[in-house]
């Protein structure tokens, strides 16, 4: 962050899931509402990973109770530079040769705060590529035909110390 940018709020979300998926993401939202993700996430097969923050921060029945994408505008599912998107849309993360992937974003539609805060929510990872609404599968405006969901984490505040 810069000399005139203040963190405002801070969550932490700890990523578990099948085939050893574990991993660690901070949020970080600044003064003019940016949020800020970054950590990492291991154990995943190389290559691109749909990467959505999903509506409910239940994980009693793994990450598939944690509903559908965090959707408050009822809009189409779409990449994260679309106007047309869920909110919890954040396109996919790209594990490397060795399952890591290295998670670094910012998006103006997940904040920590708010009517529409990400606070007690879910982040998901899921098995395939995310195809931003393009893939033109039935799936495409609804879940990016993303596939199962392998990991997830609730997304709870974090401490200022």
């Amino acid at each position: 962050m810069d000399g005139t940018t203040r963190v405002t709020a801070k969550a932490v979300a700890i990523i578990t899931g099948e085939d050893n998926v574990r991993g660690y993401l901070q949020f970080t939202q600044d003064s003019y509402g940016t949020t800020q993700v970054t950590g990492k996430i291991t154990g995943l097969t190389p290559g691109n990973h749909g990467f959505h923050i999903h509506s409910f921060g239940d994980t009693t029945n793994g990450c598939n109770s944690t509903g559908p994408h965090f959707n408050p505008l009822n809009k189409n599912h779409g990449a994260p530079s679309d106007k047309e998107r869920h909110a919890g849309d954040l396109g996919n993360i790209v594990a490397g040769p060795d399952g890591v992937a290295e998670v670094c974003l910012k998006d103006r539609l997940i904040p920590l705060s708010g009517s529409h805060s990400i606070v007690g929510r879910a982040v998901v990872v899921h098995a395939d590529p995310d195809d931003l609404g393009k893939g033109g599968h039935q799936l495409s405006k609804t879940t990016g035909n993303a596939g199962a969901r392998i990991g997830c984490g609730i997304i709870g505040l974090q401490s200022s110390v």
